[in-house]
């Protein structure tokens, strides 16, 4: 079909989009997009909250997710930011021109630099001002709770807990978020568990999109109001107005406002899919929005750059994908409460074709399996899926302690391996958290297909 129909986006991810050793290869190389965007960042972070951001990700051992927020939350953020702008500019210098702009609560910073809001001095400037006043104003130890589960069974949690403290603050579609002060956040992780919903603690320094931050909301406003915004070279939409940016908008105010009101992920990838939206390229570490759109929307085109190993074959096919977008003057900068609003004047197309990927849903494994074997087989899958080097899965690492792998991210890696090694159906009263280190995963593994050899059959594992 022609690509020339598709509307295409650029996706920003938030919190949590950082992957150990994004763009090492290119810093180390020297490539100047990548070193002028760092170092550029480097001077505000190193002026405003006194540590530079390079130093840190780009070290001969980069840290794990969680070692860098329980070290260092705040060069976390900077990483986060960077690595988006960058990717940006990377897929820029190879021909792409997505029409639209889609970020993620963080993430729309970076999407709004990127078209043109503002300079990369200031906005690393504005990031530094958000991480000081949080800093300063939040002392509510308030908590985030990631739940597999959509917005609809989120808010019936919330509402059984009534509780005014605890709200939903974020609908990813297949995946919601709350936040809170921490007993109601413990009571609905409960009930969760009741219910048999896949949770998960969020290590977040501070409990985003919550009126627990409207005093920070009010001085941020204020320390915001000196970074006058340019016009945007690119559609912005945004998930927390649920329309895009205007011209006339007052940024600073936005941006402030950002922390207090919810995020509406789905729905906005769900606008712009009617819009006429069939591709979708992360600007940034990792697949975490891309995978939200592929599950919410089968069938559109997703393109992962900084996801593999080859990070510059990677960004070959996310600019591949985004040469050829809607002229800028079809697609409309402002909407109203309804996705009609969104709509193009180019009729959406059928849904691009994605491309083909290995078959992973069957692979045979011998009846009486060699350990060394399987752990070579369940690293590969942990390593391609978390995109981390094979090495760091060790039998004694901790997957959430020291890799971030989250209880929502487990439970889909056994599911995936359920699949891979025909294990069936996994056991009644499974709990991913015994499942707490590499090594166990393996004996799980190991102990299911030697069961399966057994018996000739794995069902009810």
């Amino acid at each position: 079909m022609s690509r020339e129909l598709d509307m295409t986006v650029a996706l920003f991810p938030g919190q949590g989009a950082y992957r150990p050793g994004a763009l090492k290869e290119f810093w180390e190389s020297g490539d100047r997009t990548v070193r002028s965007t760092f170092e550029e960042v480097d001077a505000a972070a190193k002026e405003l909250v006194g540590r530079a951001v390079s130093p840190t990700v780009f070290q001969p051992s980069p840290p794990s997710p969680a070692a860098l927020l329980e070290s260092a939350p705040d060069v976390l953020q900077l990483a986060v930011f960077t690595t988006a702008v960058a990717t940006h500019r990377l897929l820029a210098e190879r021909g792409a021109a997505p029409s639209v702009h889609l970020g993620h609560s963080l993430g729309e910073l970076a999407a709004l630099t990127c078209a043109g809001a503002w300079d990369l001095a200031d906005a690393a400037k504005i990031l530094c001002e958000r991480i000081s006043v949080l800093r300063e104003h939040d002392h509510s130890g308030g908590v985030m709770l990631a739940l597999g589960c959509d917005r609809e069974r989120a808010e019936r949690i919330v509402g059984l807990i009534g509780d005014p403290g605890l709200v939903l603050a974020v609908d990813n579609g297949p995946q919601s978020v709350l936040s809170g002060r921490a007993e109601p956040i413990a009571t609905a992780e409960a009930v969760a568990a009741q219910l048999g919903i896949a949770r998960t603690r969020l290590r977040s320094p501070h409990p985003f999109h919550h009126p627990l931050l409207e005093n920070a909301r009010g001085v941020l406003a204020e320390r915001l109001a000196s970074f006058p915004s340019r016009p945007l070279d690119v559609p912005v939409y945004s998930p927390i107005l649920g329309r895009f940016y205007r011209d006339g908008d007052d940024l600073a105010r936005l941006l402030a406002l950002h922390l207090v009101t919810p995020v509406e992920f789905g729905p906005a990838v769900s606008a712009l899919h009617a819009a006429g939206a069939r591709v979708f390229v992360e600007a940034g570490a990792g697949r975490v929005l891309s995978a939200l759109v592929e599950e919410a929307r089968p069938g559109v085109h997703v393109v992962a750059p900084l996801a593999g190993r080859d990070e510059e074959a990677g960004l070959a096919a996310a600019a591949d994908a985004l040469r050829s977008p809607l002229t800028r003057g079809s697609v409309p900068v402002s909407t109203g409460p309804e996705s009609a609003a969104l709509t193009s004047p180019v009729t959406p197309p059928a849904p691009v074709v994605p491309e083909a990927v290995p078959e992973t849903a069957a692979v045979a494994t011998p009846p009486v399996p060699d350990r060394d074997e399987l752990v070579g087989r369940v690293r590969a899958l942990y390593a391609e899926a978390m995109e981390y080097p094979e090495e760091v899965f060790t039998d004694d690492v901790q997957l959430e302690a020291d890799l971030g792998v989250d209880s929502v991210k487990q439970t889909e890696l056994l599911s995936r391996l359920g699949d891979r090694f025909g294990l069936g159906l996994p056991p009644t009263g499974l709990r991913v958290a015994d499942y707490d280190t590499f090594g166990k995963v393996v004996d799980f593994v190991a102990a299911g297909v030697t069961d399966g050899a057994d018996t000739g059959s794995a069902a009810g594992r």
